[in-house]
């Protein structure tokens, strides 16, 4: 019986390419995003909004939880109320909904996937991203908390945290922000979005069958931990 997934964001950049891949691999993909591109248009920051989508969705096998913004490019102490809050509504409270909206289905079917999306933001701190940074750190806390929750059901539950990656979003980046953070690369360049798919398609297929609560990198060689 063929799997179905929902990709969050996956009208472009990392969402995009995983939805691709996973479409490679015989998976039914759905994706969510903000973008008319998608195939249902979902703030992933509406409680409301997602538990509407899920119910039309029905049953999903995997989800990969990709939407994110990057949010104020700012110093912290400058950072304004609703920047702070719209980042972590959307890259930490969307991930919550989601999970919430699809994790207890594969649980009762005995077999499931989630693929969330952190950055190396979230284990390291950025400079002038604290609050992308630390809706990332909570990403990691939120996926390691969820796979022993659900470590003997049959669903696997781990967490990417990519370097700078040459996507969309990173087009809006300050170009000063974005070239120290390349420097921070062993390899000395952005990694590609399909890259980073070929981890999503095997974290979200059977071949991943020991390994749930993981961060795994995927830096060119920045991470250190």
């Amino acid at each position: 019986m063929g799997r179905t997934a929902v990709v969050t964001g996956g009208a472009s950049g990392l969402g995009r390419a995983s939805a691709r891949r996973l479409a490679e691999d015989g998976v039914t993909v759905v994706t969510v995003d903000v973008s008319a591109d998608a195939d249902m248009v979902v703030d992933v920051s509406d409680a409301g909004a997602v538990a509407r989508a899920a119910a039309r969705i029905g049953a999903v096998d995997i989800l990969v939880n990709s939407a994110g913004i990057i949010g104020p490019n700012k110093v912290l102490w400058e950072i304004e109320d609703d920047e702070w809050a719209s980042t972590l509504a959307v890259n930490l409270t969307g991930t919550f909904h989601l999970c919430r909206a699809f994790a207890p289905g594969m649980q009762e079917r005995g077999w499931g996937r989630i693929v969330n999306f952190a950055s190396m933001a979230g284990k390291d701190g950025n400079p002038r991203l604290s609050a992308y940074s630390a809706s990332k750190a909570a990403v990691i806390a939120l996926t390691k908390s969820l796979g022993r929750e659900l470590a003997t059901s049959g669903v696997l539950v781990n967490v990417i945290a990519p370097a700078v990656i040459d996507t969309p979003m990173n087009a809006d980046t300050d170009p000063e922000v974005l070239e120290y953070l390349t420097s921070l690369i062993p390899m000395r360049r952005l990694g590609r979005a399909e890259e980073v798919a070929e981890l999503v398609a095997w974290l979200a297929s059977d071949r991943c069958s020991f390994s749930t609560g993981a961060v795994y990198d995927i830096s060119g060689g920045r991470a250190t931990y």
